[in-house]
């Protein structure tokens, strides 16, 4: 097996990866991602924008008290506040280095309102292709930086860890020479995304399988509040895989959720309406599906003639299922959309142990609590990949000796999961695991996990993915009460006291 080196390696080459990676000039850092650079990640999927209190009648305290009460008595209140204390640099920061985001006439940035916030504070890129746009600009400079070296279709597989429990890199698999190999690192950052590729209906990447939260439990990093699982509340009803999003500016544009008789149902559940909280609203769209009155987007007032314009990824997604939403309605279904737990970090993005950090999805800094407030992610993505170089930059680079992966985790093939695997456990997620659970469908999934670990031919893929979704089962389990994004109907109330589900411990895949 061959060993590569690198001071600083950083898994995963979406906003977090490459912004981290930027910031971190002129330390030589190495970024693998699994696929072409610029593709196979979430990011570009992004249609939202980014949340930051630029507006003339909006203050970073607004942005605070907007994202402490989406959290549901989660958010860690320092967290937060340097989230949202970051958001006009970073808004700044992206300019420079080339994000285009929508201004008007007179050259003032176009700010839209999104679910849960008090004003309208999301910048966006031409119209909902934000996340395309930062990417696009990432790439380029990321590509122009003599201090990155991008290493494409290089896959991780686990991190290596020596005799005093510091990690010091990963277990890759070269797809080009076909072998694995060592990638030993003095640090090791975390950027490999969310998870809703675990469920049958996802508006993320099916390879987004919490591939990273998986490596960093089984190395005994602390996990926390893994059964924080966000679903967007509209996600398009088509039948694809994964589902197209209808990004919740529509709503904030006036658009309305309406049943199939075209009665706007979501002033019954909330009286924020269309802009309540994304557990609430993607609860109340489940609701009106599960009675039989179905739910749909009506955006034909609100957006009308400019939806090729102001919403083109909605528009094409709609027009490619034949429907035309300037004049008729979107079907709507909750879909698997973010993960608000992760591994666990301070507010410089250091996981518990030596040698590894975590930003973006991955992570739980402390700013998503029990459901994210729209738009949060990709700030906190910048904001804390800044951080995470803040650290690093003037860091000595610190060798780890003698580190390796067990060999139990190096004897199985390295491949993606089998298909019919997947299937079978994102089935198990969605209906066990998902929007409502109980005790009873918790086990159930369990029970599934249990046998898919048993399968004759297990591939690293598969094994990561079974990793992760028994933490999010497990948390679930934990957690008797309801919160947030977290639902249990055998236990519907929230308790008064906020607590946190904590993770310590290396999961093996064993049944006890």
């Amino acid at each position: 097996m061959t060993t590569t080196q690198s001071d600083i390696l950083i898994i995963g080459a979406g906003v977090a990866g490459l912004y981290t990676a930027l910031k971190l000039a002129p330390r030589p850092v190495a970024v693998i991602t699994a696929r072409p650079l610029g593709t196979g990640g979430a990011t570009p999927w992004a249609q939202g924008g980014m949340a930051a209190a630029v507006g003339a009648d909006d203050t970073a305290n607004l942005h605070f008290a907007d994202t402490m009460q989406a959290g549901a008595g989660l958010v860690d209140a320092e967290a937060a506040s340097v989230l949202v204390d970051g958001g006009a640099f970073a808004v700044e920061e992206l300019i420079a280095l080339g994000v285009k985001f929508d201004q008007d006439t007179d050259g003032n940035l176009i700010l839209g309102r999104e679910a849960a916030h008090c004003r309208d504070r999301i910048v966006h890129a031409t119209g909902d292709r934000a996340g395309v746009a930062i990417m696009d600009a990432l790439v380029k400079a990321a590509q122009a930086s003599d201090h990155i070296t991008i290493l494409e279709r290089i896959v991780a597989e686990d991190l290596l860890v020596d005799e005093h429990g510091a990690v010091g890199g990963a277990l890759v698999y070269d797809v080009a020479a076909g072998e694995r190999a060592a990638f030993d690192a003095g640090e090791t950052v975390l950027a490999t995304g969310g998870l809703g590729g675990l469920y049958a209906v996802t508006t993320n990447p099916t390879a987004a399988q919490g591939h990273g939260l998986a490596f960093a439990a089984r190395a005994g990093a602390l996990i926390r509040d893994p059964e924080f699982v966000q679903f967007h509340p509209t996600a398009l009803d088509f039948g694809a895989d994964p589902a197209p999003l209808a990004t919740e500016a529509l709503r904030g544009e006036g658009a309305h959720l309406v049943n199939k008789d075209g009665r706007a149902f979501m002033e019954d559940y909330h009286p924020a309406g269309d802009l309540a909280p994304r557990d609430i609203v993607a609860r109340a769209v489940e609701a009106e599906i599960k009675a039989g009155r179905g739910a749909f987007l009506d955006a034909r007032a609100a957006v009308g003639a400019a939806f090729p314009t102001d919403f083109p990824t909605v528009f094409a997604a709609c027009r490619k299922a034949e429907i035309d939403p300037r004049t008729a309605l979107m079907p709507v279904a909750p879909a698997a959309h973010y993960h608000m737990g992760g591994v666990y970090t301070d507010l410089d993005g250091a996981a518990t142990l030596d040698g590894l950090w975590a930003v973006g999805e991955v992570a739980s800094a402390g700013v998503h609590g029990a459901n994210r407030l729209a738009s949060n992610s990709l700030l906190e993505a910048v904001v804390f990949g800044a951080r995470i170089a803040d650290q690093l930059r003037e860091k000595q680079h610190e060798a780890r000796d003698g580190a390796g992966a067990p060999a139990d985790r190096m004897d199985v093939a390295s491949e993606a999961a089998d298909p019919k695997a997947m299937a079978k456990l994102r089935k198990a997620m969605s209906k066990g695991c998902a929007l409502i659970r109980s005790e009873e469908t918790l086990y159930e999934v369990l029970e599934t996990i249990a046998d898919l670990h048993q399968q004759e031919t297990m591939t690293s893929g598969l094994k990561s993915a079974l990793v992760t979704a028994e933490l999010i089962a497990q948390g679930a389990l934990a957690r008797e009460e309801s919160r947030g994004a977290h639902h249990r109907s055998d236990f519907p109330e929230t308790e008064e006291e906020a607590f946190h589900t904590e993770i310590a411990a290396e999961m093996d895949g064993d049944d006890d």
